[in-house]
């Protein structure tokens, strides 16, 4: 049976850090994920005017790296990610959809000239992996103060959110994760 989420890490972060923010991961969605490391051609995203890479751009190179062998793909990357519209993004993902994709680059302290902190660093980057696939599960933004599924303006605000969806949030993934386990396993 494939794996049903796939962690593409083209990032600067260890195999180590990414199984065992996996491992998260697959508690949090009760799925198996798998990890490989993969290279995506970023110069075919870069926008030199904004000398940032556009995220959009990005997940189409995702969906066609994507095969049969796994249901749900998210890459992270370590570059600047845009959308049009917005400075920047975290991530970005398609609505009950297949690919997400998430960037470290804001997540470190460093990027704001603070003292390094890995822990609260790797906190921030599960939190906005796990943000990111409930969207490819079908989950809106959430408004409860703690949830996972806020969405995340500014760095301190994801510090603010826990790991985990709200009792509301969680119901609704669950029923989503059911219907996608009977829609794989028929399909």
């Amino acid at each position: 049976m494939p794996a049903p989420i796939h962690i593409l890490n083209a990032s600067s972060l260890s195999h180590d850090e990414v199984e065992t923010i996996a491992l998260t991961v697959q508690a949090i969605f009760g799925q198996k994920v798998t990890i490989s490391r993969h290279k995506l051609d970023l110069k075919r995203a870069y926008d030199g005017s904004r000398q940032q890479y556009n995220s959009s751009a990005l997940l189409a190179q995702l969906l066609a790296f994507h095969d049969a062998s796994f249901h749900k793909l998210l890459a992270l990357v370590d570059v600047d990610l845009f959308v049009p519209v917005l400075t920047f993004v975290y991530g970005e993902a398609q609505l009950d959809g297949v690919a997400a994709i998430v960037s470290v680059h804001r997540l470190n302290n460093g990027f704001y000239g603070v003292e390094e902190n890995r822990s609260l660093f790797l906190e921030r980057v599960t939190k906005e992996i796990v943000h990111e696939l409930c969207h490819t599960f079908g989950l809106f933004h959430c408004r409860q103060f703690e949830c996972v599924m806020r969405s995340s303006t500014y760095v301190e605000e994801i510090d603010l959110k826990k790991e985990v969806l709200c009792d509301e949030c969680s119901t609704i993934l669950y029923h989503k994760v059911q219907k996608f386990q009977s829609i794989a396993a028929t399909g």
